[in-house]
């Protein structure tokens, strides 16, 4: 296999914001006075687009209350800005690595437009990818359009590229396209759930990634 595009998830996987997300979500959640549901609960939706995560969590909410949640959440997840020392050791020695071999680096996140702009500005990782999509201007994991929109983009073939990624969305969302999906348990899902979704293989840690990509 030669890989050319290297494609990341951002949440868990390039960044430990799992705790963030999911207090941000029981924040909402406590502000608009709905159930407060577990921490796995909250986490197993991390991946999905925004508004897909909010009829997972709470299904039959009008629009209204969709959007007063959305609000509720950004308020809460933007209070706590994502800096460069909440990325996962060796991200920034693993990212440089990659671009002194010559791969091309792209994100696909469930993430919104500006919610990753701000992530990728505050956490000086922007100057690493070239290309990058996000739910709310494609559709959300796992409907693989934000991986056929980076192929194109990076004019790569999809047996070219390898998706990595922290949960069963971006494993079943390669896998939908017949692209290859590098799993890392360190994020929401198991190494279980990851393989059982399409995941090749998974790592422990980041710098077992990059040893295993430096390698192709």
């Amino acid at each position: 296999m030669a890989i050319k595009l290297i494609i990341f998830d951002w949440d868990g996987t390039l960044v430990d914001s799992v705790q963030t997300i999911v207090g941000s979500l029981r924040s909402a959640a406590e502000r608009l006075q709905l159930p407060v549901l577990s921490d796995q609960e909250y986490s197993h939706i991390i991946g999905l687009g925004m508004r897909e995560a909010i009829d997972a969590l709470y299904p039959g909410l009008s629009t209204s209350q969709v959007n007063d949640y959305r609000s509720a959440y950004a308020d809460a997840f933007f209070a706590q800005p994502t800096t460069e020392k909440h990325l996962f050791e060796g991200v920034v020695e693993g990212l440089n690595a990659l671009e002194r071999r010559g791969y091309m680096l792209a994100v696909a996140t469930g993430k919104s437009r500006n919610g990753l702009d701000k992530a990728m500005q505050s956490t000086g990782l922007r100057r690493y990818f070239p290309w990058h999509q996000c739910a709310d201007e494609t559709a959300s994991k796992p409907d693989p359009l934000m991986l056929n929109n980076i192929l194109a983009g990076a004019q790569c073939s999809v047996s070219d590229a390898v998706m990595v990624g922290d949960t069963i969305y971006d494993m079943e969302m390669a896998r939908r396209i017949g692209m290859t999906a590098f799993g890392v348990e360190y994020g929401v899902h198991s190494a279980d759930q990851l393989l059982g979704s399409g995941a090749r293989v998974t790592f422990s840690v980041f710098c077992e990634l990059i040893d295993s990509l430096l390698v192709h």
